[in-house]
């Protein structure tokens, strides 16, 4: 199969964060784009401004007439999270159209470009945006297709310049391992930054997360490059170049490490060289790390270390990880992604590294049923570094409830100086009552829809 055979795109799940970069590269490369999804969204509106029809009501004949009266030139994109039951995807599927999950399609668009890859169970979306940034402020001719909107940009995807030689642009992508989507990339470098045990309702046990990432990592060009996180077991399954990085150690890893105004200062270490001074305005010693491994895949490309370091120093993250929502001198409020044990505990760890004078208060909401059976413990620990917890009811996503399975698995083992569990409905007066200094969110729900509320009651009190 090949794109030029298509005229018309449909998606199915248009406004998920992969799938709207995916119909904006189509967009704006000639093709007519449509779709469905379940609600409305800021993302969905700015598909609609760009000219995409967009239905949200599970009905075929919402499905523009020139896609379905030309099946052979119709290409229907889905995302997993589609049940199978879905009226659209039975009816798609017995007309005969083609239908493709949005990992094969990048795959498809990525095998024409120079690949550059980020995988691995956290950190994904920060470290390929910092990449694609860096190569944007080098003046490389780059594309991205990111997991969140870069504060820089305002966007999930970054559009290449026209090019002769398609090979000649580099193609940042972030590798999601969720449903092994990861497989059908064959980059010529990637990144790992972790394989913990994640998406068990998928995977079904940690010794099949690594041998998804063993699989990954040995399609990499055997003439290419991993960077792997240093204490990862990956090398013997790939044949490309192996190069580590961490924190403070590896082939590349920072040095004289320090916090000034909550910014995060350092030099960037590599085999023949020290980039000196960098400084991100993105806290988090995780980010850092980001850093240091998105500096070493430009070092890779042939940017030059200035450049780097210049294009770190102007990096402004993206939203939802480590976002400052408020910032005075009498109260801060910190909204994070984190819905992995260890995300939320080097999150918590990084806010009390730059506040250790103030008392940290954690909100946070667990994302599906079977992450919360899985990690409870490792969440109850992580949650335990805060000085008071507020704890949600489970977010579902595309899970329904299981039973025995609720907040209370985690709410049981937190140690912090204070906790509750409380509902979305009640959190704003809990909050209200605390008059918290430092306030966080954390989750991959919708709690970030509660941010403008409690940032209001922060700004009253």
């Amino acid at each position: 199969m090949t794109l030029d055979q298509f005229k018309y795109i449909y998606f199915l799940g248009i406004g998920g964060i992969g799938m709207s970069a995916l119909a904006r590269w189509f967009g704006v490369n000639g093709y007519s784009v449509a779709g469905y999804d379940k609600t409305p969204s800021v993302l969905t509106d700015a598909l609609e401004a760009e000219g995409m029809a967009i239905h949200f009501t599970e009905d075929v004949d919402q499905i523009p007439a020139m896609f379905r009266d030309n099946p052979a030139e119709t290409l229907v994109i889905y995302t997993p999270a589609v049940p199978k039951t879905h009226a659209e995807y039975i009816y798609l599927t017995e007309k005969g159209f083609v239908l493709q999950k949005r990992s094969q399609v990048l795959g498809l668009l990525a095998g024409q470009m120079k690949t550059v890859a980020v995988a691995g169970t956290h950190g994904k979306t920060t470290t390929s945006s910092m990449v694609a940034h860096i190569l944007r402020h080098a003046g490389m001719n780059c594309a991205a297709f990111l997991g969140g909107i870069t504060n820089n940009y305002g966007t999930n995807f970054l559009l290449n310049e026209p090019a002769d030689d398609l090979k000649s642009v580099v193609c940042v992508v972030e590798a999601d391992e969720f449903d092994r989507s990861f497989l059908t990339l064959f980059p010529q470098i990637a990144v790992v930054t972790s394989t913990d045990a994640d998406h068990l309702d998928i995977y079904g046990a940690h010794e099949a997360v690594l041998e998804s990432f063993g699989l990954f990592v040995s399609q990499i060009d055997s003439e290419g490059v991993l960077l792997m996180k240093q204490g990862l077991s990956l090398a013997e399954k790939t044949k490309a170049t192996v190069q580590t990085y961490s924190l403070n150690e590896g082939d590349f890893h920072s040095r004289q490490l320090k916090i000034e105004d909550a910014t995060f200062v350092f030099d960037l270490v590599y085999e023949s060289g020290v980039i000196c001074d960098i400084k991100l305005t993105v806290p988090g010693f995780h980010n850092v790390e980001n850093a240091v491994v998105a500096g070493a895949v430009a070092l890779e490309l042939g940017v030059s270390p200035e450049a780097i370091r210049l294009a770190l120093n102007s990096y402004r993250g993206v939203r939802r990880r480590f976002e400052y929502v408020l910032k005075t001198d009498q109260a801060v409020l910190i909204d994070d992604y984190a819905h992995h044990p260890t995300e939320v505990m080097a999150f918590l760890s990084s806010v009390k590294a730059l506040y250790p004078d103030r008392e940290l208060t954690a909100i946070f909401q667990p994302h599906l049923f079977s992450r919360t059976r899985d990690f409870a413990e490792g969440f109850a620990e992580s949650l335990s570094i805060a000085d008071h917890v507020l704890l949600l009811d489970i977010y579902p996503a595309r899970e329904l409830p299981m039973e025995g399975v609720t907040s209370d698995l985690i709410f049981q083992d937190v140690r912090s100086k204070t906790k509750k569990q409380c509902t979305k409905a009640e959190l704003t007066d809990v909050v209200r009552r605390m008059k918290p200094s430092l306030l966080v969110t954390i989750g991959a729900g919708d709690i970030d829809k509660l941010l403008p509320t409690l940032k209001t009651v922060l700004e009253d009190q």
